[in-house]
């Protein structure tokens, strides 16, 4: 049997708040009853991986090491609708034969947005 990726997990300091973020940003909807100690986006969509937020005490502190990316071809405007839901721009890249746009979500998780 396989292993499949079930969830891509966020530590943070408020999960129903950082979920909405991302629910928004990928036009989900955060899942029924959502609190500020754990939430999903996708799970009852059965969009997968599932997205799941949980409280924690201390985030482990530096630059994350495993991070999402994402993209379309529209990508600078999702850039734009990203800072616009409160994002912060990091910097653009142009590298590896790819173009993507680093950004940090609200509580400061990196993602990229990039050219298909």
């Amino acid at each position: 049997m396989t292993l499949s990726i079930a969830h891509v997990t966020f530590d943070c300091e408020n999960a129903a708040a950082l979920a909405g973020f991302w629910a928004e940003l990928l036009e989900l909807r955060v899942d029924a009853e959502a609190s500020e100690f754990f939430a999903t986006v996708g799970r009852e969509s059965g969009h997968s991986p599932v997205l799941m937020f949980i409280k924690v005490p201390d985030k482990t502190p530096g630059k994350n090491v495993v991070h999402l990316d994402l993209h379309a071809p529209d990508w600078r405007e999702h850039i734009e609708r990203a800072v616009a839901l409160g994002a912060k721009h990091i910097g653009d890249f142009d590298e590896h034969g790819g173009k993507w746009a680093t950004l940090a979500d609200p509580e400061g998780n990196l993602f990229d947005i990039g050219a298909v």
